[in-house]
C-alpha cells in the first residue's frame, strides 16, 4: 500500500513557530482458532508495543561487539504461527521476489472455497524468513491480504511484530489497522513521540485531539484548510469533530464515495456512524461491538465467518444471545441455529431429525456451511440418527476437520476414499469426479523447493479457485499441485467442498 504523503509539511512548520511541541497441515484447527486459543503467543492478541528504552550495562567492563550487515533485520523471521504448528517450511518466501509477490497477493481473487481460504491464513501466518529485499513490502502485502478478508487482529499483531517505528509506510498501515480495531490510542501515542511518521495532516489532527490537546488540533486544522492540503470531505468531517458545537441540528453529511479507516472512525465520533455492509469486509469488525446493535454483529460475524477470519464458536455465542424477536432473514437462521443446538444438548434423535435440515438449508443460504460443520459435526455423531438425517449428519461430518475420522461412515464410496486417501481404482461417474480422482493418482514425487513454496502456493489458490468455477483441467492441476507441495490436507478437504458443498455442484 503506498503511503500517502501529503504536502503538509509548510503548515505543520508554520504551527511549530507557535505550538510548543507540535513537531502441519493435520491440525484440526484453523490458524486463526489457533490464534484464539493460544493468546501467550507473542503478537497473537496483544497490540501494545514495548517501550524501546536504550539497553543499560550490567558492569563497567568492556562488552563484546557482534558486527553485521545492515540489511541483517530483513533475515528475522516474521509471522504469528510457528512453522511446527502450520507444517510450511521457514523458507517459503526467502528466494522469491518481494514485488513479484507482493503483486501476486494483491491480485488473488475472492476465494469461495473454505479450504482455500484456510490454507491462505496458514500461508500469511507462518513465520518465514522474507527476501532479503524489500521484505517490508512483502510484510504490507500479508497484511493487506489478511485485512481484505477481515482477519484484523492477526494483521494488527503481524505488523507490530514487523515494527512500525521506522517507515511512514508501515505505520500507514498500522494505523488503518488500528482505527478499524478502536486500538488508535496506540497508533496516537506513537506518532505524538515521532511525527514525521504520520501519513497526512488530518491523521496528525486527530490524534492531536485524541490525546487531549485539542488547541493544537484546531490550530493545525486551520493551517491545513488555509493552505489546501486537505480535501472536502477530510475538512467536513475534522470540522463537526472539532467543533460540535457549531454543527448542533446540521443535517447529517452525504456518505463518502471512498470511505477511509479514519473518515470511518472520525464520522462514528461525531454521532453519524456508517452502516458496514455496504463497506469492504474490514470494516465489518467495528459492528463486534457492544456499540452496534444485535442484528449488525451476526451480520457482520457471519461475513467475517464466511471467509474463517471469525471463530466459529463466536458466531455460534451470538446466534445463542437472545430469542429472535422477528421472522425472515438472519432471524430464521438464528432461529434454526438455536433449534438445532437445543435438539443436540437434550440428544433427542428424533428432535434432531426435525431440526438440522432446517439449520443446515439456513446455513446453506449464507455460505456457512463449514462453520455449522465444525460446530456440530461431533454433536451430530453422538446421536443415534437415521435414514436421510443419518445421511445428512455423514456429510457434515466430511466437511468438517475431522473428516479423515469420518470417512467410514461416509455413505458415497468417493467421499469415503477421499476422506480416507485411499482412492484405489474407483470409476469416475461424471467429469467432474474424474479431474479430482486423476488428481489424487497422479505422481507427486517431485517436490516443490522450501524457497519457492511460497509462490507456488498462491499459484495453486489462483488455479483451485478457476477449477472450483468449473474449469476442470484447472482443477486437477490444483489439486495436484497442492498434493506436489505436501498439502495433503489441503487437497483432501478442497475436493470434499467441492463434491458436497452445493453451490459448487
Amino acid at each position: 500500500m503506498p503511503v500517502r504523503r501529503r504536502p503538509y509539511l509548510a503548515a505543520v512548520a508554520a504551527v511549530a513557530l507557535i505550538v510548543p511541541g507540535a513537531g502441519a497441515q493435520e491440525a484440526p484447527l484453523s490458524v486463526i482458532d489457533w490464534l484464539s486459543q493460544n493468546p501467550d503467543q507473542p503478537g497473537a492478541t496483544s497490540v501494545a508495543l514495548p517501550a524501546e528504552e536504550p539497553p543499560v550495562a550490567g558492569s563497567g567492563s568492556r562488552p563484546a561487539v557482534d558486527v553485521k550487515p545492515l540489511s541483517a533485520e530483513a533475515t528475522r523471521s516474521i509471522g504469528l504461527v510457528p512453522a511446527r504448528v502450520t507444517g510450511l517450511p521457514a523458507e517459503l518466501w526467502l528466494h522469491g521476489n518481494a514485488a513479484e509477490l507482493s503483486a501476486a497477493l494483491g491480485d488473488l481473487p475472492e476465494l469461495r472455497l473454505p479450504a482455500a481460504q484456510a490454507l491462505l491464513f496458514t500461508l500469511l501466518l507462518t513465520e518465514a524468513l522474507p527476501p532479503p529485499r524489500d521484505a517490508g513490502a512483502l510484510t504490507r502485502a500479508r497484511v493487506a491480504a489478511l485485512r481484505r478478508f477481515g482477519a484484523l487482529d492477526p494483521a494488527l499483531a503481524l505488523m507490530e511484530q514487523a515494527g512500525v517505528r521506522r517507515d511512514p509506510a508501515d505505520f500507514e498501515v498500522f494505523m488503518d489497522l488500528a482505527l478499524l480495531t478502536g486500538q488508535e490510542r496506540i497508533a496516537c501515542d506513537i506518532l505524538d513521540n515521532a511525527p514525521h511518521l504520520s501519513p497526512g495532516l488530518p491523521e496528525r489532527i486527530f490524534c492531536a485531539a485524541r490525546l487531549g490537546d485539542w488547541s493544537l488540533a484546531a490550530v493545525l486544522f486551520e493551517s491545513g484548510r488555509n493552505i489546501g492540503v486537505m480535501d472536502p470531505v477530510e475538512i467536513a468531517v475534522l470540522d463537526r469533530f472539532l467543533h460540535p458545537e457549531l454543527f448542533e441540528g446540521a443535517r447529517p453529511l452525504r456518505p463518502p464515495r471512498a470511505m477511509t479507516p479514519l473518515i470511518f472512525r472520525l464520522l462514528e465520533a461525531i454521532g453519524e456512524p456508517q452502516p458496514t455492509r455496504s463497506l469492504p469486509r474490514a470494516f465489518a469488525v467495528a459492528d463486534l461491538r457492544d456499540l452496534a446493535g444485535w442484528k449488525s454483529q451476526i451480520e457482520a460475524a457471519e461475513r467475517l465467518a464466511q471467509t474463517g477470519a471469525l471463530p466459529a464458536n463466536r458466531l455460534l455465542g451470538l446466534f445463542s444471545e437472545r430469542q429472535p424477536a422477528a421472522s425472515g432473514g438472519v432471524w430464521d437462521r438464528v432461529r434454526a441455529i438455536q433449534q438445532i443446538d437445543t435438539a443436540l444438548s437434550a440428544g433427542s434423535a428424533e428432535a434432531v431429525a426435525k431440526t438440522l435440515p432446517a439449520a443446515w438449508a439456513a446455513m446453506q443460504d449464507a455460505s456457512l456451511e463449514i462453520v455449522f460443520a465444525t460446530l456440530f459435526a461431533d454433536r451430530l455423531h453422538a446421536v443415534p440418527l437415521t435414514g436421510r438425517t443419518s445421511d445428512l449428519a455423514a456429510r457434515i461430518a466430511l466437511l468438517s476437520p475431522g473428516y479423515a475420522q469420518a470417512a467410514a461412515r461416509a455413505p458415497d464410496p468417493l467421499t469415503r476414499a477421499l476422506a480416507a486417501g485411499q482412492p484405489g481404482d474407483l470409476r469416475a461417474r461424471d467429469s467432474l469426479e474424474a479431474a479430482i480422482l486423476e488428481a489424487f493418482r497422479s505422481d507427486t514425487s517431485a517436490p516443490v523447493p522450501a524457497s519457492a513454496q511460497g509462490s507456488a502456493i498462491l499459484r495453486a489458490l489462483v488455479t483451485l479457485e478457476t477449477g472450483a468455477s468449473g474449469d476442470l483441467p484447472s482443477l486437477t492441476r490444483a489439486l495436484s499441485a497442492l498434493r506436489a507441495l505436501g498439502l495433503e490436507d489441503s487437497a483432501r478437504q478442497a475436493a470434499l467442498q467441492i463434491l458436497l458443498l452445493e453451490r459448487f455442484g
